[in-house]
């Protein structure tokens, strides 16, 4: 039963001392989502965002965000061109907790909504991404979080690949293409980057064309900086321009870092055949299976081609969208 914002509200008071709440309403999307929220008004007009996990993996993601957002120091925070929401307190609320951050303003951003070109969201996006990717590593192990090295990047990677080809129902052609892609070595060769690594477009927030504020930390790590710009490659315009502006931001220091982008995002169609073969739900399976055939149809003048080489987008803008919306329902 989802939580009334009334009584949100009132966890917030406790959960953040001096909080003196003049309006609660209810924040987010539908009755079916993995939290509880409230956007709170205080009697000074500063604005709040109270959250409650309904179930164990909203939980756990919160509290993976939560380390991530206090490893953000004030410091590093200052190297990044948008704003971070910052952790305010929190209160116990049956088995778990409710968290009060300060809000953060902007849009809501979707894949198909995305301006390209000069001066567009798109080139904000490329330069947001830059920046995260260049904020020192040290800051990342000094909190205890995961700091990958190139070779484990492509291990993680060769062992998705590998279960998925297990289930015998990959066609040979994906399973061809990927094990070239881990086997050029050129394509590994890169230095590991401080990434969000859980960037889609619902991650951003926008104002003016650009980007306000990133959200989602809970993947916060030092590993492939390929991970955060996978999800871009279904609408080339807007990945032509996020790219173009991220090159310029980090020059030429990774070469390769869109063809393994584009290794990552067929990769994510196999994790969703996992996840359905491992839940024993067949719907999924099913839908991983299309979506597989579909990508077999839209590289097929490429099949012969490692990634490594100029590839297209392997799902449509709308197709992308729709993916990520089941699997986020599901998982």
């Amino acid at each position: 039963m989802a939580r009334s914002h009334l009584t949100l509200a009132a966890l917030a008071t406790s959960a953040v001392p001096g909080l003196d709440v003049a309006a609660a309403a209810h924040f987010g999307g539908s009755e079916g989502g993995d939290f509880d929220a409230a956007l709170l008004t205080g009697r000074d007009g500063k604005h709040w965002i109270i959250r409650a996990p309904r179930n164990a993996r909203a939980e756990s993601e919160q509290s993976a965000d939560l380390v991530a957002l206090r490893a953000l120091s004030a410091g590093v925070r200052t190297r990044l061109p948008f704003s971070v929401s910052t952790f305010a307190g929190q209160a116990p609320l049956g088995s778990t907790r409710a968290f009060v951050y300060e809000f953060v303003y902007g849009a809501k951003v979707t894949l198909g909504s995305i301006g390209s070109g000069p001066d567009s969201l798109a080139s904000s996006i490329g330069s947001a991404i830059a920046a995260i990717h260049s904020l020192p590593t040290s800051f990342v192990a000094d909190a205890g979080l995961p700091v990958l090295t190139s070779g484990e990047c492509l291990r993680a990677a060769v062992t998705v690949m590998d279960r998925a080809a297990a289930t015998a129902l990959v066609p040979a052609a994906l399973i061809g293409r990927w094990e070239k892609a881990a086997e050029d070595t050129k394509l590994w060769q890169f230095q590991p980057t401080v990434i969000n690594g859980a960037v889609s477009a619902d991650s951003f927030l926008a104002a003016d064309d650009a980007v306000a504020s990133v959200l989602g930390w809970q993947e916060l790590r030092v590993s492939d900086p390929a991970r955060d710009l996978q999800w871009v490659l279904s609408n080339d315009p807007v990945a032509d321009s996020v790219f173009d502006a991220y090159s310029r931001a980090r020059g030429a220091t990774d070469r390769q870092v869109k063809q393994r982008a584009m290794f990552y995002a067929e990769l994510e169609v196999a994790k969703w055949l996992l996840h359905g073969t491992e839940t024993r739900n067949t719907e999924i399976v099913d839908d991983a299976v299309q979506m597989l055939t579909g990508l077999v149809d839209n590289i097929r003048n490429d099949v012969m081609n490692p990634i490594g080489t100029q590839t297209m987008p392997t799902m449509a803008v709308d197709e992308v969208e729709a993916f990520l919306a089941r699997s986020e329902r599901a998982v």
